[in-house]
């Protein structure tokens, strides 16, 4: 069994088929920037794009990936090393503080800029609920999903 991370295909152990995709992209794919948060899927700390939608990635088998295009927060900047514009807006903005929900948060937000590419407070508001920030940084997270919005021109990030 393999699964195409990042665009790359990854082999995935014998007898790992039912494992969650987050320790799969930590133990085995060397994949670290992913989070475990909570394990039951309500923190957001490890989210990830599947098929270019956020998706926790403790909740998922790799057995139900097989054949889908899984991104993680390594697989955002471009090959040459530039920033994604919702990561530059983060470094911006100042977002992190702890930084252990960031990768989390900033998969989030690509996936909220893919389908709404210009959303309004309210918007952000409901599309980052899900993930939780014990450091209080929601108003920079909102500027900066608004930084990365205009950047992009309004266009899916």
């Amino acid at each position: 069994m393999h699964l195409t991370i990042n665009g790359q295909t990854h082999p995935v152990p014998t007898g790992w088929g039912q494992e969650p995709l987050l320790w799969i992209l930590r133990e085995t794919a060397g994949l670290v920037g992913t989070r475990f948060g909570c394990g039951v899927g309500l923190c957001g700390a490890c989210t990830v794009l599947v098929d270019g939608e956020a998706a926790r990635a403790c909740l998922l088998t790799a057995e139900a990936l097989q054949g889908r295009s899984i991104t993680t927060i390594e697989g955002l900047a471009s090959a040459d090393g530039k920033l994604h514009p919702v990561q530059q807006a983060w470094v911006a903005h100042k977002v992190p503080q702890c930084g252990y929900c960031q990768s989390g948060q900033i998969m989030g937000a690509v996936a909220l800029l893919r389908a709404t590419p210009r959303p309004d407070d309210a918007q952000i508001d409901a599309a980052m609920a899900g993930h939780l920030c014990r450091c209080g940084t929601q108003r920079r997270i909102r500027a900066a999903i608004h930084q990365a919005a205009h950047q992009s021109g309004g266009a899916p990030a």
